[in-house]
């Protein structure tokens, strides 16, 4: 280095010798590292809950190996096992691991802390301390944050480091509290179901609707159950450590990872996330125990709670309630009758207590399962069809003597729109999270109760606006296509929805 001094000065005498610069050489990163990103749960006006989880590579491996096919007949042959090496064997290629397999997220030892605080307002920010993950919770880890200001945005700041201390991944979020209770302003919010990763339809992205959703600014979005399908193939989650597979996959993929890292949610489990199709407390799939799966999904994969239902105020016009459907559900080959029931005695009294109680406009209650319907004559999992008849009745009844009252659900692989005949009770289906996961109806089988009927993937948007004719508050709901597509439009207004819509305009 030459240097005057701030004087005039002169050099002489210099040879200049030209080297080559050093070789270019990357930092290699060891990790662990956030390929899951983040997500939440459970928001109301001053509290959430944050998930994240440390994994050994920064995104999901994209070039595995694929898994050995079964077919349905072979998997329910296997699934009648329960050793965890046996069942893992049969889908794996001779002399592969499982953490070489498409998709694969293995988690991997660590340390993490959040840093949060309002948005633009970096000075409040806040910091926990470092929290250490391990593979007895799959190397996940969350936080209740609490003391929030309501109606805000917050920003989110994860950082991991080795378990020695060594800073290794950081990964940026953000989420929304409810909005204070005398709130008037207007917000958006968005409902998807049935979805998983072997029917996505985005490549290696993840889903269209998690790149469309964003152009709406939900202020939340609730997944209405099956998020993830233990009981499909590829592999077959037939072990706690397929189920954690399936999991990490699902949720690196990009599109995915990006919305629910930055998006106030609320998760609803179902059968196929909790243990498989139509179950209830008692069974067994593969190695896995119903507990062990309701376990997975509430405690280490999700947010937790309990109990696991939950209502939110969202301003003055707006209330939801969110429900569990498997936790407490009595066995389906239970004769009928008022004993039998989805909800459970203890949550039934709490639905229909804070329903009353509620003076919300528009009171919003997210089901995993319909209520209305109509179904399916062969399912056998929900309010809509004849093995919990008597609930279903008292549900459909209680419901809709209380005035604003909306059910919107999830499991079904098709859209609708209906009203139940006997009560004028209101349901919207949201439908499945992609095009390629529509089933189970006929396209043009409209039956009585349909006010629309659509069979294909999207999810629902509504929106509840700050006044409408006469300033009165208003709810628009809309099914729409997987790119964001509004395809029809329901408005209620503030007297009971019960009475019908205002406003429809339906395409196909």
């Amino acid at each position: 280095m030459l240097t005057d001094h701030g004087g005039r000065v002169s050099y002489k005498d210099f040879h200049f010798v030209p080297h080559a610069p050093p070789p270019s050489v990357e930092p290699k990163q060891s990790g662990p590292f956030l390929a899951d990103g983040s997500r939440n749960g459970w928001a109301d006006q001053t509290s959430i809950s944050i998930w994240t989880r440390t994994t050994r590579h920064s995104e999901m491996r994209a070039a595995g190996t694929p898994f050995v096919s079964l077919s349905a007949k072979e998997a329910r042959q296997l699934a009648q096992e329960t050793d965890p090496g046996l069942l893992l064997a049969a889908q794996l290629p001779e002399g592969a691991s499982l953490d070489e397999m498409f998709g694969a997220c293995p988690g991997a030892p660590g340390q993490v802390r959040l840093s949060y605080y309002p948005e633009h307002q970096r000075r409040k920010m806040r910091q926990t301390p470092w929290l250490a993950t391990s593979d007895k919770r799959d190397y996940s880890a969350q936080w209740k944050l609490e003391d929030l200001e309501p109606g805000k945005k917050y920003l989110t700041v994860i950082e991991a480091q080795t378990p020695d201390g060594e800073p290794s991944a950081v990964a940026l979020g953000s989420f929304q509290t409810a909005l204070p209770v005398a709130a008037t302003e207007a917000l958006t919010f968005c409902v998807t179901t049935c979805h998983d990763f072997i029917r996505r339809d985005d490549g290696l992205q993840g889903h269209k609707i998690y790149s469309a959703m964003p152009a709406l600014a939900p202020a939340f979005i609730v997944h209405a159950g099956d998020i993830e399908y233990y009981d499909k193939p590829d592999p077959w989650a037939v072990t706690k450590e397929l189920m954690r597979f399936k999991w990490g996959r699902l949720f690196a993929l990009p599109a995915n990872r990006t919305f629910y890292s930055s998006t106030t949610s609320y998760f609803i489990k179902d059968d196929h996330d909790t243990l498989a199709n139509d179950c209830w407390p008692g069974q067994r799939y593969g190695a896995v125990t119903f507990e062990e799966g309701v376990r997975l999904f509430n405690e280490e994969q999700f947010p937790s709670r309990t109990p696991r239902y939950a209502t939110v105020r969202w301003g003055r016009h707006l209330q939801i309630w969110v429900l569990e459907g498997r936790d407490h559900r009595s066995p389906h080959t239970m004769p009928d009758g008022p004993e039998k029931s989805i909800l459970g005695a203890e949550q039934k009294a709490w639905l229909l207590q804070t329903l009353a109680e509620s003076d919300a406009p528009f009171k919003l209650v997210f089901s995993p399962t319909p209520i209305v319907g109509p179904d399916r004559n062969n399912k056998k999992d929900n309010h809509a069809n004849t093995l919990f008849a008597w609930e279903g009745r008292e549900l459909r009844d209680a419901l809709s003597r209380i005035p604003g009252v909306i059910v919107c659900c999830g499991d079904r692989h098709w859209q609708y729109a209906s009203v139940d005949a006997e009560t004028g009770l209101w349901e919207f289906g949201c439908g499945p999270g992609s095009d390629n996961h529509e089933l189970g109806w006929k396209e043009g089988d409209e039956r009585p109760e349909h006010r629309f009927l659509r069979v294909a993937g999207g999810f629902l948007s509504g929106e509840v606006g700050p006044s409408g004719k006469q300033g009165k508050p208003t709810l628009t709901l809309r099914h729409r296509t997987v790119t964001g597509e509004p395809l029809n439009r329901f408005d209620f207004p503030s007297v009971s929805p019960v009475e019908g819509a205002a406003k429809t305009e339906n395409k196909r």
